[in-house]
């Protein structure tokens, strides 16, 4: 039976039908009569009905009656039949207590709807489980034909003002929803109650507030004509409709509000801003003009002088997103926008020139009393030379000098500021326009010349010392520039100082440890500067500090980088500069010297494994190369008869001189590996015998591979090219000897430019 209603054999039904006990069931649970409501057949549900009337309350697998799938599918005449059949049936309700107004909504079938209520008038319209009625149901699924049929249905005029468990009405969905024309349709209704409360404490009319984002101007001025108040409803986070219009950019609609209301302009949201703030944090610069004006014609001048919750005003937000035209604006409607500090200390003058806004910038300093001060105790000079503008920092000398002197958080003035970030032209402009500058000495008790000594600022001090010739160099415990640069290890600005007449005294000056810099010098083992002040005609090696030590004395501290070249250098030009003090560098040497050693006894294993294991490494190569070559045999083996198996080129005395050559680099190669392998004894001695050993063997061993390659060339090359032959033999013979110049040759030079001075035993040591 299913089967044929389902093809509306409606012949083969009727015969089916007259069998008494003929099954009624298809697939999913559905019976002929859902069939027949899904094919809209009204004349085989009738028959069904007058037959067995039961299957209008059998539901599918889904929970649905036949009843409900007509009112999904819209058949609206499967639905009258039914209806008349039995009235009751329009008050069912599906397994989750839906009822059929519920389907009928959220399809939006008018029909089924009116023909439903025709037969039940005061048939169910809400779930019982959500507290949804079908008012909620269309307007959460879009269907405005339906609401506006509701909302013309006098019997469903309690809907409108009804809430789910949540509390909402559908006038809450429809703003939810953002549907201007559903929020109208809404609105237009009679007995609409704006001030219903959901379980949010949040009033249809806050939630209207938030769809004034899409700028809908209409909605809000039928809001205003019931109830002008609502356009004063917030959001959780104190937002107005201005406030959200703005936002969004929406100018019209803001003219139209403030046309109605004034007063919106005064709303503060929870982060302290007016609407007119949030116009310019918003980057809505035509509407922040707007407000501005506005504000300007009614004499709102508390709106505009605003501070939000941080402190910033319209100007501080103005620069800092760097609308420039808004700010010269702002600032010609209203100059005490500049007085303004924010939280951080930041005046908007700061501001302007930490972001390089001369415009801006110049505007402000023509308002005599703005304020200048900025973040970590800066001032609006400190912002010029940090970023080394010098037409800025000009102009805020020529109005406000006497921020030059003022001091940060770091207690560093803005001259000091420019020495530290090498900004010679905005220190040059400084003091051109006052000199005394550079004598000043801040908090920190840091002398200019010491500042840049301590950056190796070479052109800063240049310029400091062309203005101020006789510039403070040192601190009140007697630490001088010099000292700094040689601590810092500057080596030009040494060699700078170093060259000026009038700071000459500095070379000997002792601090309050009784250092010079000589003493420093040694301590950093930098050749470089210790041979520049010992070149200088003024110093005195015989210095001796508060312990009595001489500058030669600063080795015994750093023993620790004894076996470096820098170290050994720096020895050897102290002893060169006082021979006198011999017997001093020798008792250095010496304890030194243990030093090493006892370190050396400490870590001996790991140093046996480092100098083996790189030795072995080496020498297995070259063992394994010349195994090869001793198979390998230049000009190849003769095949005739009588000399079957030897090699063609046995009789040449170059031949002969490569196997010789190539057997010994095999030969003392594999010594050399075997005696790292069995090189296991911890012992410092022992190491130190064994390294000699084998870097003598090692370089034999080299020397030999080399002869064995020239040899080897020289005998199948010196019948066709004896030139070429020649020249690769000589380069071969000459390379081991070019390989030590080239590995030694720092040494080498250090030994050739101190001459007798110069002693190696400590580099030579492990």
């Amino acid at each position: 039976m299913f089967m044929a209603v389902m093809r509306n054999y409606e012949d083969v039904f009727n015969n089916l039908l007259e069998i008494s006990d003929s099954a009624d069931g298809g697939i999913l649970g559905h019976n002929a009569l859902h069939a027949a409501a899904r094919n809209g057949n009204s004349a085989i549900a009738k028959r069904i009905m007058e037959v067995r009337p039961e299957l209008a309350r059998k539901v599918n697998q889904l929970g649905n009656a036949p009843l409900q799938l007509a009112v999904i599918w819209d058949k609206i005449d499967v639905l009258k039949v039914l209806l008349e059949h039995d009235q009751s049936l329009g008050y069912m309700m599906d397994g989750d207590e839906d009822p059929l107004l519920y389907f009928a909504a959220c399809q939006g079938h008018v029909g089924v709807a009116q023909e439903l209520l025709r037969h039940c008038p005061d048939a169910p319209y809400y779930s019982k489980q959500t507290g949804f009625t079908s008012l909620h149901t269309a307007v959460k699924h879009g269907q405005p034909e339906f609401i506006e049929f509701v909302l013309g249905m006098p019997q469903l005029r309690t809907l409108i003002n009804m809430r789910d468990e949540n509390g909402n009405t559908a006038l809450h969905l429809a703003v939810q929803k953002c549907n201007p024309k559903t929020v109208a349709a809404l609105l237009h209704h009679q007995d609409l109650d704006v001030t219903v409360i959901n379980k949010r404490a949040g009033p249809a009319t806050r939630m209207l507030v938030d769809a004034m984002a899409h700028g809908d101007v209409v909605t809000m001025k039928h809001m205003a004509l019931r109830d002008p108040a609502v356009l004063l409803g917030t959001t959780p986070q104190g937002n107005n409709c201005l406030h959200i219009s703005t936002v969004h950019g929406h100018d019209g609609f803001c003219m139209d509000a403030l046309a109605l209301d004034r007063s919106l302009l005064s709303a503060i949201n929870a982060d302290g801003e007016t609407p007119f703030l949030t116009a310019v944090t918003s980057g809505r610069t035509s509407l922040a003009s707007f407000f501005l004006r506005f504000c300007h014609d009614h004499q709102l001048t508390n709106e505009i002088m605003k501070q939000d919750k941080l402190g910033y005003n319209a100007l501080h937000h103005a620069i800092r997103s760097g609308h420039m035209d808004l700010a010269l604006e702002l600032i010609a409607a209203e100059p005490a926008l500049s007085k303004a500090v924010n939280q951080h200390g930041e005046s908007p003058l700061f501001m302007a020139v930490m972001r390089n806004y001369g415009v801006v910038s110049n505007k402000l300093l023509e308002i005599p009393d703005s304020a200048h001060v900025g973040a970590y105790g800066n001032n609006a000079l400190h912002a010029a030379v940090r970023n080394g503008n010098s037409a800025i920092a000009k102009r805020i000398m020529e109005t406000r000098p006497k921020l030059a002197t003022g001091e940060n958080k770091h207690n560093n003035t803005p001259m000091h500021e420019a020495v530290i970030w090498d900004k010679v032209d905005v220190l040059r402009v400084m003091l051109e326009h006052d000199r005394s500058l550079g004598y000043i000495i801040p908090g920190t008790g840091y002398p200019l010349l010491i500042t840049a000594a301590y950056r190796g600022h070479v052109g800063v001090a240049r310029e400091i010392l062309k203005h101020c010739p006789d510039a403070p160099y040192c601190k009140a415990n007697g630490w001088t520039c010099l000292q700094e640069a040689v601590f810092e290890e500057n080596t030009e600005f040494v060699e700078f100082i170093l060259g000026l007449p009038q700071l000459r005294r500095v070379v000997n000056m002792r601090d309050s440890n009784g250092d010079t810099a000589l003493h420093y010098a040694v301590q950093k083992c930098s050749p470089k500067m210790v041979a520049a002040l010992l070149l200088h005609e003024d110093r005195d090696i015989t210095v001796l500090n508060n312990s009595g030590a001489a500058a030669s004395w600063a080795l015994y501290g750093v023993t620790e980088i004894a076996k470096t070249l820098n170290w050994n250098e720096v020895s050897m030009l102290m002893l060169k500069a006082d021979p006198r003090d011999e017997t001093t560098m020798v008792n250095i040497h010496k304890h030194v010297k243990d030093e090493v050693t006892y370190l050396s006894r400490k870590d001996i294993k790991s140093l046996t494994q480092t100098y083996t294991g790189n030795t072995s490494l080496v020498a297995i190569l070259i063992a394994t190369i010349t195994f090869a070559a001793a198979f390998t045999l230049p000009g190849g083996y003769s095949s005739d008869a009588a000399n079957e198996g030897l090699p063609i080129m046995a009789r040449k005395v170059a031949f002969q001189a490569f196997l010789v050559s190539d057997t010994l680099a095999m030969c003392a190669s594999l010594v050399v590996a075997f005696v790292c392998v069995i090189a296991k004894w911890e012992d410092l001695e022992f190491l130190l015998y064994y390294r000699s050993f084998t870097k003598k063997l090692m370089w034999f061993a080299y020397m030999a591979t080399t002869t064995a390659f020239a040899t080897g060339l020289y005998t199948v090359l010196a019948p066709r090219v004896l030139w070429l032959a020649i020249t690769v033999c000589v380069l071969t013979s000459l390379l081991p000897i070019l390989t030590k110049l080239l590995g030694e040759w720092p040494i080498l030079k250090l030994r050739f430019r101190l001459g007798r001075k110069f002693k190696s035993e400590l580099l030579d040591m492990v």
